[in-house]
């Protein structure tokens, strides 16, 4: 598996494992689909506070993406981080993969804490954070998403701080 920032030929590559995530009627909060000029624009938010990086097969095609930015609730030392593992792919590596490498980034943009506002019924993404070393600090009851859903969501917390240790992927 390779790691690597994406390049803007990957935009319509991330948009699809995206949206197929959001078509399966996962428990992301996205519930519409995403388009190419869609993360395009996301790409722009923020350049220099932001990364964004793709995991790729052994055919380079994207297998998942996850990135990093400010968000206004959280204080400046604080980044939110959004993360998608292709649908089957679960459970390979991906994600953990793609955290090593994001939150390394995080590392160097100054950033001291990473924030994962996850939804209360996304049993595996709660998993997957945990396994990173996410602990829970707080809850936000009934979140309206843009199709109208409400839900709750878990917030969990990285402290950069902590001792990193385990494979690297190959970035690039």
């Amino acid at each position: 598996m390779i790691v690597r920032p994406p390049l803007d030929l990957d935009s319509g590559a991330i948009a699809r494992l995206i949206t197929a995530i959001v078509e399966t009627g996962g428990t992301t909060a996205l519930t519409r689909p995403v388009t190419a000029e869609d993360i395009a624009e996301w790409r722009a938010f923020a350049p220099d506070r932001s990364a964004w990086r793709v995991a790729l097969d052994d055919t380079e095609a994207v297998q998942g993406v996850e990135w990093i930015e400010p968000r206004s609730d959280l204080p400046p030392e604080a980044c939110d981080i959004a993360t998608f593992v292709a649908t089957g792919r679960q459970g390979l590596g991906i994600g953990s993969a793609l955290f090593s490498a994001l939150s390394d980034a995080a590392h160097r943009l100054g950033y001291r804490w990473i924030n994962a506002a996850i939804r209360a019924d996304n049993e595996g993404g709660l998993i997957f954070y945990q396994s990173r070393g996410f602990r829970p600090y707080g809850q936000i009851e009934d979140v309206t998403l843009q199709d109208g859903m409400h839900v709750d969501k878990v917030l969990m917390r990285y402290d950069l701080d902590r001792p990193r240790g385990g494979s690297r992927p190959r970035i690039r």
